[in-house]
């Protein structure tokens, strides 16, 4: 089996498996995260794949999917009816299921200092509307109104996603996603590339976007020191900032919420987007198909791992949680989980992000485009161009 380095409670649910299957026991790699696509690439190319992989769901497995490397999963070999719907979503093709959910639910959602926000007399934002008002409230106080780590781009990458979610509807990026890439050149595309830049035009980003990276931790940051009112980020920052600002966190100044609607596009104003999960497939020509299931069945995101998740400030994607939400001690950590859980069960519909979603070599382009709207050397109809060429 292949995982990311990162994943501590994953590994303990192979261990668990282990220590009851002596005979049968699961080699566990684990790959940094920027090596890992490309050396699991090479890997079923060259017939060395592992039994069990690693994956975002979406078009990277999909291309494996369609190359017949991988085994469909049913309900009766893999129990897939207990993981929430619309997650299953990202590892679903023609009906089938190719992958079970492995970690926490990931929406991206909007957080907020709350100290900042009413200091500046502004309330946390429903619509697009209310959040181009508060941006001009927070920069009329000298604060960042949405920090960014724009050097890194893919945290562009969301406010892009959710803007054409909410513009032009899910199905618009679905059937990009299934490829059509002349659905780039879709009105809404353009319309959602138009709204990014009037929120950069705005000042909503501040002077310095283009010069903060993510993996240094200084868009969060600005956050909880007070100097940004908001920032749009996927649900494990709450996490980071439980470590990085603990005192933070206890004060209650932090809250957070969906991400605006727009009430004139045919977007549903609750539907999200972000990272559903990862999940585990398996692969077809494995020889060791009967322990691999077993597995799957009785030992991810069994009872165990559903409560490390959960003590993590992670929600698993699995249904019929509210018992154990409820028995979270910490207020805190109650309010939060409780947030991550309703807002992806009211869900009707969870994109996976876009670089994530797309065979690979559109990934790299995406987010060059992405960056490229951001700081307006393109057209918002320019990004469409470029995505289309990049996708046929």
């Amino acid at each position: 089996m292949w995982a990311l380095n990162d994943q501590t409670i994953l590994k303990d649910s192979v261990d668990a498996y282990n220590k009851d299957h002596p005979d049968a026991k699961i080699t566990l790699s684990l790959y940094a995260n920027d090596d890992y696509k490309q050396k699991l690439r090479v890997a079923f190319g060259a017939n060395q794949a592992p039994d069990i992989f690693f994956s975002w769901g979406g078009g990277a497995l999909n291309d494996y999917v369609e190359a017949g490397k991988v085994d469909a999963l049913t309900q009766a070999n893999a129990d897939t009816d207990r993981f929430t719907p619309s997650v299953m979503q990202s590892a679903t093709f023609d009906g089938k299921v190719y992958g079970v959910p492995a970690n926490g639910l990931a929406p991206v959602v909007l957080y907020y200092n709350k100290k900042v926000l009413a200091d500046a007399g502004v309330e946390p934002p429903k619509t697009y509307d209310d959040l181009l008002t508060a941006v001009k409230k927070l920069k009329a106080k000298d604060v960042v109104p949405l920090s960014l780590a724009a050097n890194s781009k893919w945290p562009t990458l969301m406010y892009l996603e959710y803007l054409l979610d909410r513009e032009g509807g899910s199905q618009v990026f679905t059937d990009i996603a299934s490829g059509d890439a002349a659905k780039w050149k879709d009105p809404s595309v353009t319309e959602a590339n138009q709204r990014l830049q009037d929120l950069a035009k705005a000042g909503a980003f501040g002077d310095n976007a283009s010069s903060v990276s993510y993996d240094q931790g200084a868009s969060t940051a600005l956050l909880y020191t007070g100097k940004a009112g908001m920032t749009l980020m996927g649900t494990w920052e709450y996490a980071n900032i439980a470590k990085a600002a603990p005192d933070f966190l206890k004060s209650g100044d932090l809250g957070y919420t969906a991400f605006p609607s727009l009430p004139d596009g045919a977007g549903e104003a609750n539907s999200i987007v972000g990272n559903p999960s990862n999940f585990l497939s398996l692969n077809s020509s494995t020889k060791n198909k009967s322990a691999a299931l077993t597995y799957f069945k009785d030992y991810v995101l069994d009872d165990s791992q559903v409560d490390a998740y959960l003590a993590a400030g992670s929600v698993p994607p699995v249904k019929g949680l509210e018992s154990k939400l409820a028995a979270v001690t910490s207020s805190t950590d109650k309010e939060w989980l409780t947030f991550v859980y309703d807002l992806v069960q009211n869900a009707p519909g969870f994109q996976l992000s876009w670089d994530q979603a797309l065979p690979s070599d559109q990934a790299d382009p995406l987010l060059t485009n992405t960056d490229k709207s951001f700081l307006r050397e393109i057209s918002p109809a320019e990004f469409g161009t470029n995505m289309s060429k990049a996708g046929s």
